[in-house]
C-alpha cells in the first residue's frame, strides 16, 4: 500500500466500518440485525470503558464523565452501555435525563456527575480567533 492507501485505510475504512463491514454510522449499526454490527458496537463501548479505566487510574479518581460529539450527544443507548460497563466508578444514570440527552444526565445520588454536552466547535474557533486578534492588537 502507498501512503494515500494507508491513510484511507486508517481514516476511512477502520473503526466501526472496519469491524461491521458495512457502516461507520452508529444509527445504521443500531438499526441492523447483522452480527458484525453488534460486534462493532460492543468493541466501541469496550474501548471507551477501557480508556475511562485508564484515565481514572492516571487521575486517581473520577468526578465527572462528559459525552459529546456525534455519538456522545445523540446516542442514549451508547451512553447507557458505557455507564453501565463503568459501574465500578459509581457512576449512575438517570434514565429519563439520558433519554433527553442534554445537560446533566446522572442520577441525583450518583457520586460521578455525567453530562451530555453538545459540541460547538465553530463557536470555540470564533472565540479563539477573537482572543488571538485582541492579543495581536496589544
Amino acid at each position: 500500500m502507498n501512503v494515500a492507501e494507508i491513510e484511507d485505510l486508517i481514516y476511512r475504512r477502520s473503526g466501526l466500518l472496519g469491524v461491521s463491514g458495512f457502516s461507520s454510522d452508529m444509527r445504521a449499526l443500531r438499526a441492523s440485525s447483522e452480527a458484525t454490527a453488534r460486534q462493532a458496537i460492543a468493541l466501541f463501548v469496550y474501548r471507551i470503558v477501557r480508556e475511562i479505566g485508564s484515565m481514572v487510574a492516571a487521575l486517581g479518581g473520577l468526578e465527572g464523565l462528559v459525552f459529546t460529539g456525534g455519538i456522545g450527544e445523540n446516542d442514549a443507548t451508547t451512553r447507557q452501555e458505557v455507564v453501565e460497563a463503568s459501574h465500578w466508578t459509581g457512576a449512575r444514570l438517570d434514565f429519563e435525563r439520558n433519554a433527553r440527552g442534554n445537560g446533566l444526565i446522572s442520577a441525583d445520588k450518583s457520586p460521578v456527575a455525567i453530562w451530555a454536552i453538545p459540541t460547538d466547535e465553530e463557536h470555540m474557533i470564533a472565540l479563539h480567533c477573537v482572543e488571538a486578534l485582541a492579543i495581536g492588537r496589544a
